[in-house]
């Protein structure tokens, strides 16, 4: 049985902010020109006052974001991944991280699910750079509850973090009783065979990967990561300790990613193998979501598939 759908966390982004933005009036919203997309329109409404349309112009809109935090100010940012991360790189790293400012990368349309944009607006490789950059909290909330949670600590965050959301609905994982703390992982499944460790939006298919393996008299053991950096080293390790053998999964590039930091920390703390499901080196082109998740091998059942032959040769 699959895990059932939430809401778009494009939704979840406009609401949340809006209502931390009616407790706190130091909050406000940058949009680079895309607020009916990401749905900051849903700030604008209720915060006219306090939106600000910086147009296609992201560079900019980062380095206004980096005065504003000067001025005491709580800028969220609200564009695509692919122009929240890569177009304005320089501005987040001299202006924001080096300096350590209060400002809130927290685009949209991330991963594969980004409403057939094309080549050029898919971003697979996000995590690894704001991970590696100095300064940078990295978080990957897996649904629309943990990402409410995830936006309204990075509210109350001193410092610069980057909050990774995608554009549809995906399944949910978790409910009303769940907290996010941050740099802690959450065991979501218990398993004896082999341990799965998924973040972000990939997690609810990995629980589902393992529903399908445990048909097959496979019990997978599945831990999610929401956040990449500061990573849960005490949690990867006691997921590898309970069966000896580790896969990645991710909607990610498998370089730097999250297949990247847990070899990272098994290989000083708890030396163990592992297998890195996810994006392989590849500029991911458009198409469907389904479809993509079917060519990119990151469905439930093309996970499941490839655990199968992973466990079986290993």
């Amino acid at each position: 049985m699959t895990l059932p759908m939430g809401r778009p966390m494009r939704e979840i982004f406009g609401e949340t902010v809006a209502a931390i933005a009616d407790d706190d009036p130091r909050v406000v919203m940058l949009d680079g020109d895309v607020g009916s997309s990401t749905r900051a329109d849903i700030f604008e409404k209720a915060h006219p006052d306090r939106y600000l349309q910086m147009g296609i112009a992201e560079q900019n809109m980062l380095g206004v974001a980096a005065g504003m935090a000067t001025m005491g100010l709580i800028p969220f940012i609200s564009t695509f991944v692919s122009f929240a991360v890569v177009r304005p790189l320089d501005q987040i790293r001299v202006l924001i991280a080096q300096t350590g400012l209060n400002v809130k990368i927290t685009p949209g349309y991330a991963g594969l699910f980004t409403g057939q944009t094309g080549m050029s607006h898919i971003i697979v490789d996000d995590m690894s750079i704001m991970r590696a950059m100095p300064g940078m909290v990295t978080v990957s909330p897996a649904d629309d509850v943990e990402a409410a949670q995830a936006l309204r600590w990075a509210a109350a965050y001193e410092g610069p973090c980057y909050v990774r959301l995608v554009r549809d609905a995906t399944q949910r994982l978790f409910d009303g009783t769940y907290q996010f703390v941050l740099g802690k992982a959450v065991v979501v499944r218990e398993g004896r065979d082999v341990t799965l460790i998924s973040t972000g939006t990939q997690t609810p298919r990995t629980v589902d990967a393992a529903e399908l393996l445990a048909a097959d008299g496979i019990e997978a053991h599945v831990l999610h990561v929401p956040t990449l950096k500061p990573i849960d080293v005490p949690a990867i390790v006691a997921a590898a300790e309970r069966t000896g053998q580790v896969i990645t999964v991710e909607e990610h590039s498998v370089i730097g990613g999250l297949g990247g930091a847990v070899a990272e920390v098994l290989s000083e703390h708890r030396p163990t193998r592992v297998h890195r499901i996810g994006l392989q080196d590849v500029y991911v082109e458009s198409g469907t979501n389904d479809d993509l998740l079917d060519i990119y091998r990151l469905s439930a059942a093309r996970v499941a598939e490839q655990v199968r032959a992973l466990v079986g040769a290993g």
